[in-house]
């Protein structure tokens, strides 16, 4: 039976806008017909790709997102000697392994640009820069040139948790092995606006007006997250490497209690650190607890809104527990209001979750 891990993490952010919306304003959602601030599950897997609990303990097993592999593959050859118009050629040819290529202005050549973004991992891209070499001393292309690249399973972690889609190339896409949910308020909350000035440091005394006036949108609240892994999938994703799995949810853990999207991050210095995270393991079918804050968390309760949304967490956790039977084999909970729990504890208990598996 598939092992299922499951996370519910509840985030209280200050006064910030980390994540935003076409016109510049903290992204938004309705439940319950009562307004939310939201953080999407996009950039919430970016935040968590470059925190240092992925980058650091996880470095050399990542995948990089881009749309210029070619126009490295061809930055290198040119280091490496090969003359520009040869290095040009192979990386044309290597580029569209990955994607279809940019069209080319009227009047200029053709650029190893792919027209959409490739989730490549460290070992196709080793296979694409050999592959490149081999081209560039004149062997002939090979008869599969994507099978020559392209793999199913690698040790790429982040590729392995949250999947990839090659348009191109079904064959060589990757299922998620990790699903993260959009973060929304437990409570309602709303954007505030703010109206601002600067001052130009060389403005005459006599001037008193300002040098710029502007306008900025924030919110606060108390987040909601929930994510859940396919812990066969990831295993299966990284060609049977229970080692790395596990040291992968480890990353996983760490920085679903510390990572947050980086938007204006600057301008409100937001480091927010989880108050609450539940982690299950189990086999039973998975299910996220938004439905217990379906209804809003009153803001003005009496210990609260971080405590009101801990206490609606569980009570939902046990009523479904109760309809449906337990949810999971195992939990382990982080509560830094009780004392309750380590970040630690949460993270060990996550690596062990592919020992089923």
């Amino acid at each position: 039976m598939t092992t299922f891990l499951q996370f519910h993490v509840l985030t209280t952010y200050p006064p910030s806008n980390p994540n935003r919306d076409d016109q510049g304003r903290p992204k938004q959602a309705t439940l319950g017909g009562a307004p939310r601030l939201r953080l999407s599950s996009q950039s919430i897997k970016r935040a968590l790709r470059e925190s240092p609990a992925f980058q650091a303990g996880l470095a050399g097993n990542l995948g990089v997102r881009t749309k210029r592999i070619g126009e490295e593959i061809e930055k290198k050859l040119i280091a490496d000697g090969a003359g520009a118009e040869a290095a040009r050629k192979v990386a044309l040819q290597v580029a569209k392994v990955f994607s279809k290529l940019e069209a080319p202005a009227k009047g200029e050549a053709e650029k190893p640009k792919a027209t959409t973004l490739a989730f490549v991992s460290p070992d196709e891209w080793r296979f694409a820069d050999e592959l490149a070499a081999k081209l560039l001393a004149g062997e002939p292309e090979p008869k599969d040139m994507k099978g020559t690249v392209l793999r199913r399973a690698d040790g790429a972690v982040d590729i392995a948790m949250f999947g990839r889609m090659l348009a191109d190339d079904p064959d060589f896409n990757r299922e998620a092995a990790v699903q993260v949910g959009h973060a929304i308020t437990t409570h309602q909350a709303l954007a505030e606006e703010d109206w601002y000035s600067a001052v130009d440091d060389l403005n005459k005394a006599e001037d008193t007006g300002a040098g710029h006036l502007g306008e900025h949108a924030f919110g606060s609240g108390v987040y909601y997250l929930y994510v859940c892994v396919n812990c066969d999938l990831l295993v299966r994703n990284l060609a049977g490497d229970k080692d790395l799995a596990a040291k992968g949810l480890e990353a996983l853990a760490q920085a679903l209690a510390t990572a947050t999207p980086r938007g204006k991050q600057n301008s409100h210095a937001h480091h927010p650190r989880a108050c609450y995270v539940r982690a299950e393991k189990g086999s039973a079918q998975p299910r996220d607890l938004t439905g217990a804050f379906f209804r809003a968390v009153d803001l003005k309760h009496k210990d609260g809104a971080e405590r009101a949304s801990i206490d609606a967490l569980d009570q939902m956790c046990a009523k479904i527990n109760d309809a449906y039977d337990i949810a999971y084999d195992d939990f382990r909970v982080m509560d830094v209001m009780l004392g309750q729990g380590t970040l630690a504890d949460i993270v060990a208990f996550a690596a062990g979750a592919v020992a089923d598996a």
